[in-house]
């Protein structure tokens, strides 16, 4: 799959998954796909753990699930965590590296042809969730755990949202033009 079809194809996965594992040489390719995402000031402030012990995923998909979806029955997952480093002065780029790692591993998990979804809010609304999955995957002090992305092989597949014409979101040379 090109990287257009990645975009046109890839959607939020909220389902259940197949119990056919991920292969970590696949896991691996994600991972480098997100690590290679552009960083503020090259800080490099996002870092990743692939889970593909089952008993793991299914830990950290109950933790989360407690606030929300959390990828139930997922064979494999990726916790993204953050660091909060200064690039310049008071000017701190985190939230933009993690969001450009995970839409490239995003795109890379629908080119091999899995889903996922990104799951952020159910993982930074609670800190006693944050505070577990660091224990569970024992993350030392100064990494925040920011998100969660299920892996799997879609029971049943989903489709992209409907989405705005192109003329309402994105024009040329001016707004509305």
């Amino acid at each position: 799959m090109n990287t257009f079809e990645a975009i046109k194809n890839r959607y939020s996965f909220r389902g259940i998954y197949k119990s056919t594992p991920v292969p970590r040489e696949d896991l691996k390719k994600i991972l480098e796909a997100g690590l290679a995402a552009p960083s503020g000031c090259n800080k490099q402030t996002t870092s990743l753990i692939a889970l593909d012990d089952r008993e793991l995923v299914g830990s950290v998909s109950k933790l989360v699930k407690k606030n929300g979806f959390g990828g139930e029955g997922a064979p494999a997952g990726i916790c993204i965590l953050t660091q909060k480093t200064p690039a310049y002065e008071d000017k701190y780029f985190y939230i933009q590296d993690y969001s450009a790692a995970i839409q490239n591993m995003l795109l890379a998990i629908t080119a091999l042809g899995y889903a996922s979804c990104w799951i952020e809010g159910q993982v930074t609304c609670s800190a006693e969730t944050q505070n577990n999955i660091s224990k569970l995957l024992n993350i030392p002090a100064g990494y925040i755990v920011i998100g969660f992305l299920p892996v799997g092989v879609p029971e049943t597949e989903g489709k992209r949202p409907d989405y705005k014409a192109f003329e309402e979101r994105a024009w040329f040379n001016g707004f509305g033009k």
